[in-house]
C-alpha cells in the first residue's frame, strides 16, 4: 500500500489550526487567538444588516410565502437545498473533526458541504442543527444556523463565535470562508502540531483534501483525502479512483453517495476569490475613508488611494483569471452529475460557449475567466474598485498587458473569454462594446 510520508509535503505557507466555525467545513477544532472582534473592518460588522439569499428567504419563509417541508431524516435540508437552487451534486463529505459539531463527525459519519454560487450549507447526520453561511456583497461572510424541527426552524444570526476562526490571515483578514486540508486520523481527529493547508485553484493536488472524502477519476494525481494518519505517515485507504464512498460509509443516509472531484476543486477557487474580492474591496473602503477625511489638496493621500486601488484591482484581475493555477498532469473526472449541472447554469453566448465549461484535461476551465464575475459580489465591488477592474482585465483580454502571469491565456482565449463577456455580462463599460473591439491580440 502505498504512503505518504509527511516529510514530502512541499514547504507552503502553514497555518495554526484554529477553532471551529458555524461553518466548521473551513476551520479547525482547537483553541483559536483570533480576536472576535473585526476591528480593522472599515465598516460595523455586527451592525450591518445582512443582504443576501439566506436573509431573502427567511424573510419569505416569515411572510408565509415560502414553506420548508421537514424530512424525519433530514430536517429541512431538501427544502432549503430546493428553495435555494443548491444541487445535491454539489456534496463534499468532510471527515476530520474540525467543526462546530466535531464530537458528531468521524469518518463513518462524515459532515456534508452543499453550494452554489453564494451559498454554503453543512449538514450532520443526526444533528438538528444546520450551518449556513454566505458571502454577502457588503459584510463578506455572513453566518447562520437553523435549529431544525417539525413546524417553523428557528434561524439564528451568528457574529462573534463564527468570526473567531472566520476572520484570521487564513481568510486574508475578512469574515470569510477557506477549504482546509489536514492530517486526519481514523478517528476524525486531526494532528495539530503537523502541517495543514488553506487550498485554492493554485495549490498543488499532492496537498489537497486532507479530512475528506473524494470520489472521481484522477488520472494517477496523488493528493491528501481518502487517508488517514498512521505514525507519521499518511496511508491511503480504498481504491484510489473511487466512484462513490459506499466501501466507507452506508451511503443511503446521505443525499448522495459521491464527494465530487469537481465540485471540490469548484469551492476551493470560490471561497478563495470571494476572501480576495471582500479584502480588496475593504482595502478600498479604508482608503477612500481616509482621503475623504484629508485635505483635497494632499498629494500623497490622494497617490495613496490610487496605489491601493491599483493594486487591489489586480488582485480581483488575478483572481477572475486564475493566475498560478495548479495544471492538472491528466485529465480528470467527476463521480457525480456536477460538472452537467454546473454548466448548465450559464450563461451562454451566441456559440454556445460559457465561463462554466469544463475543461478537466491542463486546467479547470475551458475558458479561465470565473463565472463569479455574474455574482452581486462583484457587482458590489466599490464602484471605483469596478472600475479599474474592468480597465485592467480589458487590457489582459485585448492583449495590451501581456505580462508574464498572464502568459496561460492564449490569443485566442483572450479573445474568447472577451467575447463571451460581451454577451452575456450586463452593465459592461462602454469600451467595451464589440465594435471597439482592438485587434491586439487576436
Amino acid at each position: 500500500m502505498q504512503t505518504l510520508s509527511l516529510r514530502t509535503f512541499s514547504a507552503r505557507p502553514l497555518f495554526v489550526a484554529a477553532a471551529c466555525g458555524l461553518l466548521g467545513l473551513f476551520a479547525l477544532s482547537t483553541p483559536c487567538m483570533a480576536q472576535s472582534e473585526p476591528d480593522e473592518l472599515p465598516f460595523e460588522y455586527h451592525r450591518t444588516k445582512g443582504d443576501n439569499p439566506l436573509t431573502r428567504l427567511f424573510a419569505q419563509v416569515d411572510a408565509g410565502e415560502v414553506s420548508l417541508e421537514y424530512d424525519a431524516h433530514y430536517g429541512v435540508l431538501p427544502a432549503l437545498l430546493d428553495a435555494l437552487e443548491i444541487p445535491v451534486s454539489s456534496q463534499g463529505l468532510v471527515f476530520s473533526k474540525t467543526s462546530l459539531q466535531a464530537g458528531r463527525i468521524s469518518p463513518k459519519n462524515p459532515r456534508a458541504i452543499y453550494f452554489n454560487d453564494d451559498v454554503y450549507i453543512g449538514w450532520v447526520q443526526g444533528s438538528s442543527l444546520l450551518e449556513l453561511s454566505t458571502a454577502d456583497p457588503h459584510l463578506g461572510a455572513a453566518f447562520y444556523t437553523i435549529r431544525m424541527r417539525p413546524g417553523r426552524p428557528y434561524l439564528r444570526r451568528e457574529n462573534n463565535g463564527c468570526l473567531a476562526c472566520h476572520y484570521l490571515p487564513t481568510t486574508q483578514r475578512v469574515p470569510g470562508h477557506t477549504v482546509r486540508s489536514v492530517l486526519t486520523r481514523s478517528s476524525g481527529n486531526i494532528n495539530s502540531l503537523e502541517r495543514s493547508f488553506v487550498t485554492d485553484h493554485s495549490s498543488p493536488f499532492a496537498e489537497r483534501w486532507g479530512g475528506w472524502y473524494v470520489t472521481g477519476q484522477l488520472g494517477g494525481m496523488q493528493h491528501m483525502g481518502n487517508a488517514f494518519l498512521e505514525g507519521e505517515e499518511l496511508v491511503p485507504h480504498g481504491e484510489p479512483n473511487r466512484q462513490n464512498v459506499s466501501s466507507d460509509i452506508d451511503t443511503s443516509r446521505w443525499l448522495s453517495p459521491h464527494s465530487d472531484i469537481v465540485a471540490l476543486m469548484v469551492l476551493e477557487h470560490q471561497t478563495y476569490t470571494q476572501n480576495t474580492w471582500t479584502r480588496a474591496s475593504m482595502n478600498v473602503r479604508g482608503a477612500l475613508k481616509a482621503a475623504g477625511e484629508e485635505d483635497d489638496s494632499d498629494e500623497e493621500t490622494a497617490a495613496n488611494l490610487q496605489e491601493v486601488l491599483q493594486a487591489s484591482a489586480k488582485r480581483v484581475v488575478d483572481s477572475l483569471l486564475f493566475v498560478g493555477e495548479s495544471k492538472l498532469t491528466a485529465p480528470i473526472k467527476g463521480s457525480s452529475s456536477f460538472a452537467e449541472d454546473f454548466t448548465r447554469r450559464g450563461p451562454f453566448d451566441d456559440r454556445g460557449r460559457s465561463l462554466r465549461t469544463f475543461d478537466l484535461e491542463t486546467r479547470m476551465f475551458r475558458f479561465p475567466c470565473s463565472y463569479l464575475i455574474y455574482s452581486s459580489s462583484f457587482d458590489a465591488l466599490e464602484p471605483a474598485l469596478r472600475e479599474r477592474v474592468y480597465q485592467q482585465l480589458w487590457e489582459v483580454l485585448t492583449g495590451q498587458n501581456d505580462a508574464p502571469e498572464y502568459s496561460h491565456l492564449s490569443p485566442q482565449t483572450r479573445s474568447a473569454i472577451l467575447e463571451i463577456l460581451q454577451q452575456t455580462k450586463q452593465d459592461l463599460p462602454s469600451g467595451w462594446q464589440a465594435n471597439l473591439l482592438s485587434d491586439a491580440g487576436r
